[in-house]
């Protein structure tokens, strides 16, 4: 097998598309086509289409036949659906449907790698990462290529995929590494405004010059589904191949097609009178969309119906339907997103839009985006002048994007944008804007082999780094904008003192705008830079280096620094270090915007009863009133057990405000401490969490003040178990640290002096807790159940099976699986768990079922002899039926397992997946 294509793919918002060209061919240029990808059009029926859509659906256990989803090189596929069928039975099914996933991969306020979606779907939904879906459509069409091509798979060829322009490091990051699970190794990136811009020369390529003629600057204008890019290319020279040169690149932008058919589906909504659930109302925007481009064509009805599906019994004959006009459509379309404004006339800045969050993600909240195309042509004019001259302007535009292929919003664009400037506007043709991103990147594969023409410009972006300055944060040039591709830069005159054996943390910055910094230039912080997500690493070693910083712009378009050790520090066994992006960390308090959960009615009320009791300034509030505390809350919000996660997380801000109030009295520091890990179990599954938890272990070093009650003492351990999952490796050595001497076992003979008895320290919540700290290495795993293994055999001890269960997991729930303890360790603790009588011991089956649980994985699964035997045993004990079918196949966790791994149930809404 040998290379033979230059593939480009289009991972798109709405549509994913594949294009090639044959190295083969006598003009490889010429040969640049589109892959018609096979995809489930419908249950049992496979199809070749030009365009793939991006969505998935996730089907329940018994709602296809068997066989409904076969893909021909795939007999077996059982989901989840991707493609025209997903699409379409999502929009009739609602809750099991995943839809821009792209727009989630580019959300800062969450973990992107975390199982989230569908947003807002029933708990019994099975959930996946926007990654995991990124990767899963990627999959589709490697596989659907490699059918097709079984003597050039595709990642043996040369792959280019596209994301937006301002898609930032973090974003392109998690791209690459959707590829990779999805079995594309090696792609390179580019960005969307230039593939078209590619496609553009390709087709044109015969008399590129005189379409060009007269042209000296390019706005490229894509508005897909999700995203808007805006681009200025300068045009130079003269002759058959001009030289093309990209100027500037928009920042991020999440405003697209979505936001249109959200905006129609609030109109809907009111239509029908009704409030939608999370299922429906996505149902109701996907039915939107349709109506959408039908109400968009030239041919279009004066109206078209939109149906919403029934919920539960009323899934059949229970929809609602509406109508919505050709007229209405157009004005709410062309007013609220490509309004008649004044070059002048920039953004709204503040809260969102009304609807522009329904979907869960953090859309512009301005909708007009010839707004936000104003602010970028005044953004750059500085640049322009200074490339092209003074008083430069534009001189054509080249749409692409889905949203523009509607004639009416194209000439209603071409109508603003002409507005803004004497010079004549010409458009550049643009035969298929759904398809020229492909085939653009696939150009562009032969560009990068010297086979076409290549559009230069270097980094779009400054890149800055963050240092401290005295009290405050400087921003410090590491990369200046044009600097070019493959080649290193070195910050010239700046060294820092580099600690080893411990984390480095850079925070990144970035700026699309004109500036005039140098590598090795420091500048305060300002509104025009950009924080990307920081750049961490662990140098290993002991006390510090003397390191300069060497920023790279990769050839696959992505930006990698490095600390490289400097002078006399290379002669002491010095190196490089490369700084990964943290990608897993939620956005900061900015980023408050992104949730979308709503808060219920009674959420004020309490806020006031926590801060009646820790509030700023005291209030002569104690005993009954402080020991009510509880029951006001759940007086305003109900029952606990139904506080969603949206309700917990508010809470413990409210609380946390009041830290210091804890030490007021006992009761003042039990409850704290019972709220406080009730409202952040289990230090995961919302934005900010990683950092809530890093606040709230703060705790730990101070200690307890009423150290003498046994109840507080309890409220402590407990508190640390409820977020245990998310706090890190060194937060559960130091608990771990704390509570050992507690648990291990005194010498045998040795005799405690009695006069020196302590007050009741709440051993049992320990050993509890110490089941909970699944990221211990696995060698203090070892040694703690062995503790465990002694307290068992002396006779019936409260939670210490469960914790045995949870310390030799085989799948750890928040740990990783290299932290898992040695099959063999496991196997001699779940003998003697089997010893035991299981019907006496309520917690033994539970600890047994994760002790054999089969997890796939031959280094840490046990010996199928012995799992068939735990199996059995579960059986024969009446355990419920899942926990031995975990033993015998990979299955996930049900919601009653997730409350027993936990000790309580999660937060309404959040599910381990």
């Amino acid at each position: 097998m040998a290379l033979r294509y230059c593939v480009g793919i289009d991972l798109g918002t709405s549509n994913s598309a594949l294009a090639y060209a044959d190295l083969d061919a006598r003009d490889p240029g010429a040969a640049v086509s589109v892959f018609e990808v096979p995809q489930l059009v419908g249950p049992f029926d496979v199809a070749p289409r030009p365009l793939l859509p991006s969505h998935l659906y996730l089907p329940g256990p018994h709602e296809l036949q068997e066989g409904a989803l076969a893909l021909p090189w795939d007999r077996a596929h059982g989901g989840p659906a991707v493609g025209s069928f997903a699409r379409d039975q999502g929009a009739r099914v609602p809750g099991r449907h995943v839809a821009s996933a792209k727009s989630w991969l580019c959300h800062p306020a969450v973990d992107r790698t975390a199982r989230i979606l569908p947003w807002g779907a029933p708990p019994e939904v099975a959930r996946i990462s926007p990654v995991e879906a990124s990767a899963r459509i990627l999959q589709h069409l490697r596989e659907a290529w490699d059918a097709a091509h079984p003597q050039a798979p595709l990642a043996e060829q040369d792959v280019v995929v596209t994301v937006p322009a301002s898609f930032d490091e973090g974003a392109r990051a998690l791209t690459l590494r959707a590829a990779t699970a999805a079995g594309l190794p090696t792609p390179a990136l580019l960005e969307e405004p230039q593939a078209a811009f590619y496609d553009f020369t390709r087709v044109h390529r015969g008399a590129l010059a005189q379409e060009l003629s007269g042209v000296r600057l390019v706005l490229v204008c894509d508005i897909g589904g999700g995203t808007t890019d805006f681009t200025l290319i300068a045009v130079e020279g003269s002759g058959e191949e001009p030289v093309l040169r990209r100027l500037a690149v928009g920042d991020h932008l999440l405003l697209g097609g979505d936001n249109m058919d959200i905006a129609l589906a609030r109109r809907a909504e009111a239509d029908l009178r009704v409030k939608l659930g999370a299922g429906q109302w996505g149902a109701l925007v996907q039915a939107c969309r349709v109506a959408k481009e039908r109400l968009l064509a030239e041919d279009a009805p004066a109206q078209a119906a939109v149906t919403v599906p029934g919920q539960g019994a009323r899934l059949v004959g229970g929809g609602l339907t509406t109508q919505l006009s050709r007229e209405a459509a157009r004005e709410q379309i062309l007013e609220g997103f490509l309004p008649r404004v004044p070059r002048t006339d920039l953004p709204a800045r503040g809260a969102r839009a009304a609807g522009l969050s329904e979907l869960g993600l953090p859309y512009a909240s301005d909708p007009a985006i010839t707004r936000h195309a104003a602010a970028f042509l005044r953004r750059h004019e500085r640049t322009v002048a200074e490339a092209l001259g003074p008083g430069a302007s534009l001189d054509a535009i080249l749409y692409n994007g889905g949203a523009l292929r509607a004639e009416t919003l194209a000439r209603r664009l071409d109508e603003v944008l002409q507005g803004w400037q004497e010079a004549p506007l010409r458009r550049l043709r643009n035969d298929a804007p759904d398809l020229a991103v492909a085939r653009g990147a696939a150009t562009y594969g032969l560009v990068r082999r010297g086979l076409g023409l290549r559009i230069g410009g270097g980094s779009p972006r400054t890149y800055y780094v963050g240092v401290a300055s005295g009290e405050r944060t400087d921003a410090l040039c590491v990369m200046p904008r044009g600097a070019p591709e493959g080649v290193e830069q070195e910050v010239q005159g700046r060294t820092f003192a580099l600690t080893l054996g411990r984390p480095v943390r850079f925070r990144l910055f970035a700026s699309s705008g004109y500036r005039p910094e140098k590598p090795g230039d420091l500048v305060p912080l300002d509104e025009d830079l950009a924080e990307l997500p920081p750049l961490q690493s662990v140098v290993q070693g002991e006390g510090t280096a003397q390191v300069r910083l060497r920023p790279l712009l990769t050839e696959i378009g992505t930006l990698e620094l490095s600390c490289v050790t400097a002078g006399e520090a290379k002669a002491t066994g010095g190196g490089r270090w490369k700084l990964e992006f943290q990608l897993r960390q939620a956005g900061g308090a900015e980023d408050r915007g992104g949730s979308v959960s709503a808060l219920p009615r009674g959420i004020d009320p309490a806020r006031e009863a926590v801060q009646l009791v820790y509030g700023k300034k005291p209030q002569p509030v104690a005993g009954r009133e402080v020991k009510d505390l509880w029951r006001n809350l759940e007086k305003a919000l109900g029952d606990r057990a139904g506080w969603t996660l949206a309700v917990n997380r508010d809470l413990w801000g409210v609380l946390w405000a009041g830290a210091q109030k804890r030490r007021r009295s006992p009761d003042h520091e039990r409850l704290f401490l019972q709220l406080c890990g009730f409202s952040l179990r289990p230090g995961f599954g919302a934005p900010l969490d990683a950092w809530r938890c890093e606040q709230t272990f703060t705790l730990f070093s101070q200690g307890l003040t009423h150290h003498k009650e046994t109840a507080v003492w309890a409220a402590w351990w407990i508190l640390w178990r409820r977020i245990a999952a998310g706090l890190g490796e060194a937060e559960h050595a130091a608990i771990f640290a704390a509570i050992e001497p507690h648990l291990r076992p005194q010498p045998k003979g040795r005799v405690a002096n009695p006069g020196k008895k302590g007050p009741g320290l709440a051993v049992d919540e320990m050993v509890r807790l110490l089941g909970a700290l699944e990221r211990l290495t696995p060698a203090a795993k070892v040694a703690a159940g062995s503790w465990l293994v002694e307290r068992l055999r002396a006779g019936a001890a409260p939670g210490v099976a469960w914790a045995l269960g949870r310390l030799g997991a085989r799948v750890p729930v928040a740990g990783a699986a290299h932290q898992a303890v040695p099959p063999e360790v496991a196997a001699e603790w779940l003998e003697l768990l089997l010893g035991r009588d299981l019907r006496s011991n309520a917690e033994a089956p539970f600890a047994i079922a994760q002790l054999a649980r089969l997890s796939g994985d031959r280094a840490r699964d046990l010996d199928e002899d012995l799992r068939a035997r735990a199996a059995a045993a579960l059986e024969a004990a009446r355990a419920p039926a899942e926990w031995a079918r975990g033993i015998r196949e990979v299955r996930e966790l049900g919601e009653k397992d997730e409350q027993r791994v936990f000790g309580e149930a999660l937060p309404l809404g959040l599910h381990l997946a």
